[in-house]
């Protein structure tokens, strides 16, 4: 029995429990998403924990994800984090992998219907040195892929066009936060909080 199998319902609340609070804490609470706390304070947001421990297993569960996703109503469940924590742990994996997503995504015909986007408790941009505290933005307690609907994404940038502002709002936020104040925002030993040198 492999370890990912021996994961308990308790693991699993923990693993929710501290993806729940970085939305609320960082997400939310540093308005790095304007669009977030809708889903999240109406319980739209499928938190599903994946127990694969390599690709082959992830690309299964990214599969089963996205069409529990689609086979319901998004005014039930508007999106769905796939959270996980034993597989693509390594930042250059996880970034070769989102290639391969959005691949299969294209494939399955899920292209212009879902979206991903990219969360990592080791997340860099490849234009920001490694110190940089923009990298933040990005860092999740786990390595997760965020599946999005497109139709929804529609709206809400119809509602708030300016997206580039968005982004500069985060840089911005991100560099009057410092490392300092990254750190005091996250739970214990839950994902890095120093800069990766």
């Amino acid at each position: 029995m492999s370890a990912a199998d021996e994961a308990t319902p308790a693991e699993d609340a923990v693993i929710v429990g501290r993806t729940r609070q970085w939305l609320e804490q960082v997400v939310i609470g540093l308005n790095l998403c304007p669009f977030a706390n809708s889903v999240f304070r109406k319980n739209q947001i499928d938190y599903r924990i994946s127990r694969a421990t390599d690709t082959d297993q992830l690309v299964q569960d990214l599969l089963l994800a996205a069409e529990s996703l689609i086979g319901v109503p998004a005014e039930q469940i508007d999106t769905a984090l796939l959270i996980h924590p034993q597989v693509l742990t390594d930042f250059s994996d996880y970034n070769d992998f989102l290639g391969m997503a959005d691949a299969l995504f294209d494939a399955c015909g899920l292209s212009g219907v879902l979206q991903i986007a990219s969360f990592h408790p080791d997340y860099r941009f490849a234009d920001a040195e490694p110190d940089d505290i923009t990298h933040a933005t990005n860092r999740s307690p786990y390595p997760m892929l965020h599946l999005l609907r497109e139709t929804s994404l529609d709206k809400a940038i119809a509602a708030h066009p300016n997206t580039d502002a968005i982004v500069q709002h985060n840089l911005a936020t991100m560099r009057r936060l410092g490392w300092a104040g990254w750190a005091a925002l996250q739970p214990a030993a839950a994902y890095p909080a120093r800069p990766l040198a």
